[in-house]
């Protein structure tokens, strides 16, 4: 069969393109008898559109292009609006509440499902299908030996020592609203002693190398297991839920009604600890994110059974 892989660079200030016919960098006549999959600027949402992709390329005869590289969820969703594709692989929950569909954040993880579910069916005719089984939010997290010394398991732990600490996390968090620093110390009553703004790739290192003491990253990430970094709970549920989704266009699942059946084999088949290696054979063995998938999908025989 014949596949097509195309790579899109978009950068994010294409947003403010939305008024033209079709986003920039985009196939203004997207081909209809060709499947577009978008994957993110992430390695975990690319080895996600690598896996429907691969789930398509098995089960049907019909042609795919993966489009990957697109900046934020906001473009994403535009390509999406648009009808240069059909299937946004990896977008989670308590984004789409906040970002797209502009409304608060919603901290009871069935409900932000449930509502984003239903806001993007009747504003957009989009079809959000349940988790593939992981959550990937904020998380604070520390080294071992740190937690052991200080008895730290959850993230009011921390406030016997904040005044300790000196803790990197990603700039734009530091004035997120909502969600952000300020927010934080709102909801837990305790602040830091010392913020470092980094690179959100670079925490990992920074705080397993005692650079730092805390770190604010991502639940999902390989470099967590890695790096043996133990993830401090959220007792307050201060971060939205993030579970991990795929929104398909109602046209296309009229279009090609087997699709539903298809992708619905893989919702609830990818834990946390699992996304964790899938992100880490890319992040840090090197491997190309739609290798990950594809070997993924391989070796549980394309959940033939679910």
């Amino acid at each position: 069969m014949k596949k097509i892989k195309s790579i899109f660079f978009l950068l994010s200030c294409f947003i403010f393109l939305s008024g033209c016919s079709s986003l920039p960098g985009l196939p203004s006549n997207k081909d209809d008898h060709v499947i577009s999959i978008s994957g993110g600027i992430t390695t975990e949402t690319q080895i996600l559109a690598g896996l429907v992709d691969g789930m398509i390329e098995h089960y049907t005869d019909y042609e795919t292009s993966v489009i990957n590289n697109l900046g934020t969820a906001q473009i994403d969703q535009q390509a999406l609006n648009k009808g240069d594709v059909d299937i946004s692989a990896g977008r989670y929950t308590g984004t789409d509440i906040t970002t797209i569909l502009k409304m608060d954040a919603i901290k009871d993880p069935k409900k932000a499902f449930d509502v984003s579910k239903e806001e993007l069916k009747s504003r957009y005719n989009q079809v959000r299908f349940p988790s593939y089984g992981f959550d990937n939010t904020f998380a604070f997290m520390v080294r071992e030996d740190t937690a052991e010394k200080y008895d730290l398991e959850k993230v009011s732990d921390l406030e016997e020592i904040s005044d300790q600490l000196t803790v990197g996390t990603d700039r734009p968090w530091l004035t997120r609203v909502g969600d952000g620093y300020q927010g934080f110390i709102q909801e837990y009553g305790f602040d830091f002693a010392t913020m470092l703004p980094m690179q959100i790739g670079l925490v990992y290192d920074a705080v397993a190398s005692g650079s730092v003491d805390l770190v604010l990253g991502y639940s999902t990430d390989g470099r967590v297991a890695s790096n043996n970094l133990v993830i401090l709970e959220d007792d307050h549920q201060f971060f939205p839920p993030y579970d991990a989704t795929m929104i398909v266009k109602q046209e296309l699942l009229d279009q090609y009604p087997e699709c539903k059946e298809i992708l619905d084999k893989l919702v609830d088949t990818i834990d946390t600890k699992t996304m964790q290696e899938l992100n880490y054979q890319a992040d840090n063995d090197l491997v190309e994110p739609s290798i990950v998938a594809r070997q993924f999908l391989q070796e549980n025989n394309y959940f033939e059974d679910n």
